[in-house]
């Protein structure tokens, strides 16, 4: 299977945490969108608000990254919110504005409704949009995955 590339859509602050802590977390937590990376796929993420509920816009791309061997994985976050995560080797990269790159990027067919394509939070792009990101974003892209440990796709330990 080739490598294929993915923007994933979350707040800033959320982005921050998955960063410093080596992982993704998509929509709201559901396994799916992480059920169909695999190891070796390109990740980027976009941040339309600084913070969830936030009404300060931030609009740029905020982390990037390569997905590590494993399978997705749950974590309780509380006796309510149990989302599925999924390790991503992350690396250095400035945040870039997405509105300078919205007539270059292909996946934006309509520069007027640019976010339309967005909207469900994780979106399969080309190599060449992947890589026009990450030069915004200045980001060193290793040649090589980090090992990273094997997790079961499926969580089969009982509810908190």
């Amino acid at each position: 299977m080739s490598r294929r590339y993915w923007i994933g859509v979350a707040c800033r602050e959320h982005v921050a945490r998955g960063v410093a802590g080596g992982f993704a977390q998509l929509c709201h937590g559901k396994a799916a969108p992480l059920a169909r990376m695999a190891a070796g796929d390109g990740l980027v993420y976009y941040s339309p608000q600084d913070a969830l509920g936030s009404p300060r816009r931030c609009q740029a791309f905020t982390a990037i990254g390569s997905v590590c061997a494993g399978a997705p994985y749950r974590v309780s976050m509380d006796a309510h919110f149990r989302p599925w995560r999924r390790d991503v080797a992350f690396v250095a990269a400035q945040a870039a504005p997405i509105r300078p790159l919205l007539t270059q990027l292909a996946f934006i067919t309509d520069p007027a409704r640019w976010g339309y394509p967005l909207r469900f939070g994780q979106l399969q792009i080309s190599a060449a949009d992947f890589y026009l990101i990450a030069a915004a974003m200045q980001a060193a892209l290793p040649a090589t995955l980090p090992p990273a440990p094997a997790y079961p796709l499926f969580d089969e330990s009982p509810a908190p």
